[in-house]
């Protein structure tokens, strides 16, 4: 019976938290394991830093939360959720994904099975992750041990689709390891599971759902700009065009953070391994990367045009989005690297990013709100509820003049109630 398996969840970040949640409030034996020593004493102490988790579930669940290599041996079913991001030459990163593999090995017994959930291109698990496993283990893959693929769907700060709450593609090496992996699932995940016929299926389903959902971005970022140069708001054709049936709702804006901006790179690269050098993914990709630096030149073209100084701009946001502390990949930093070419002065003001990490990843003082000089310009990168619930009134107070440009990137702020002498530009 699934009751009888134990879990460990290795990597409890935005993703491996929830599901080694989830696991231990229906009874399993849940271990997670995770080598941030910060991370494992809050957990302990019943935080959840990335607020995926509630204090609540965290205090209300006998899970073991370790750093020590020694209590994975506990269980029988691991499941690998560790970061798989990128390099600078937009090159897969698997060091986690190895490393981790590296430690189950070394817990692994005759019967157990090993579910990697963290995103990688088709044929990584069973290429680049099984040698591992055996090296550490000494055992043979598909004869003592076997391995699953089950994509994660977490969406950072959704608090409707949840991990038990979104459907869940499995898949085993064979048929038995298939069966057990959709069945352990099913358990803790409401939505119920799909099961894919082979672990390159699944590997495949996860990469295409964020390609597709990046290249449906950056044809709303390349109509932006079309239609600024046509003089027509974005935001009122798309509010035309969704009227039909058909029209698949998107916006434009900042592509970042760990899923849409990294994972079509795990695609291409195995595309080109094969011999196809993929022209729809990457034109995306280079559109998508591009904005912050349209947005920074924007705000600079406009301050111009108004006849300003181009001195200082206040961006309100770090973060990859809304509403969440995550930091990676952000590509609200691009707007800051592009105006700082120019010689301009900025200031960074978000309420969920963490100081230490903004000056570590971005080299970036966080200042507060309140402290922050008149600024030129402003620029809203990352619209947390923080700053829509202030609407223009903080807006303004940050303008020298209570004037100036003021760059709405998502379009949170109410365009009829743009106070005079501000010239507002977004997306």
């Amino acid at each position: 019976m699934n009751s009888q398996r134990k879990i460990a969840v290795i990597g409890l970040g935005y993703v491996g938290l929830p599901v080694a949640v989830a696991f231990a409030k229906k009874g399993f034996e849940t271990v997670g394991f995770d080598v941030d020593e910060s991370r494992i004493t809050q957990l302990q102490g019943g935080f959840d830093r990335t607020f995926e988790v509630s204090n609540e579930d965290l205090s209300s669940i006998e899970a073991v939360f370790s750093r020590r290599a020694e209590d994975l041996k506990k269980a029988d079913f691991f499941i690998v959720t560790v970061p798989t991001p990128v390099d600078e030459a937009n090159q897969p990163d698997l060091r986690a994904l190895r490393s981790a593999s590296r430690t189950v090995g070394g817990a692994l017994k005759k019967g157990d099975i090993v579910v990697y959930e963290s995103t990688v291109y088709p044929g990584a698990t069973e290429e680049e992750c099984v040698p591992v496993l055996e090296e550490s283990s000494g055992l043979v893959c598909g004869r003592d041990f076997t391995v699953g693929y089950s994509p994660e769907r977490i969406n950072p700060g959704d608090k409707e689709h949840t991990f038990t709450k979104i459907r869940k593609v499995v898949s085993g090496q064979d048929e038995q390891t298939r069966d057990i992996v959709a069945e352990v699932y099913s358990s803790v995940v409401t939505a119920g599971v799909h099961v894919a016929p082979t672990i390159k299926v699944a590997e495949a389903a996860k990469v295409i759902e964020n390609a597709q959902r990046d290249i449906n971005i950056a044809f709303m970022n390349e109509l932006s700009h079309i239609f600024q140069l046509l003089g027509i708001d974005t935001a009122d054709v798309l509010a035309a065009a969704a009227t039909k049936w058909n029209f698949l709702p998107f916006n434009p804006g900042l592509v970042g953070g760990h899923c849409i901006g990294v994972d079509p790179y795990y695609l291409t690269y195995r595309s080109e391994k094969a011999g196809y050098h993929p022209q729809v993914i990457l034109s995306g990709r280079r559109i998508n990367d591009s904005v912050g630096e349209r947005i920074a030149r924007e705000c600079i073209r406009l301050m111009l045009q108004k006849g300003q100084k181009v001195e200082r701009v206040l961006q309100l946001g770090l973060t990859f989005k809304e509403n969440v502390p995550d930091l990676r990949n952000s590509k609200a930093a691009s707007i800051l690297r592009e105006l700082n070419k120019f010689g301009i002065s900025t200031a960074v003001v978000d309420p969920w990013a963490s100081s230490d990490e903004a000056l570590h990843e971005y080299d970036v003082q966080l200042s507060d709100l309140n402290e922050v000089e008149p600024a030129d310009a402003v620029i809203v990168a990352v619209p947390h509820r923080d700053f829509a619930s202030q609407g223009w009134p903080m807006i303004t107070s940050c303008l020298k003049n209570r004037s100036g440009v003021v760059i709405d990137v998502r379009g949170m702020l109410d365009r009829a109630a743009k106070p005079e002498g501000v010239t507002l530009w977004r997306l």
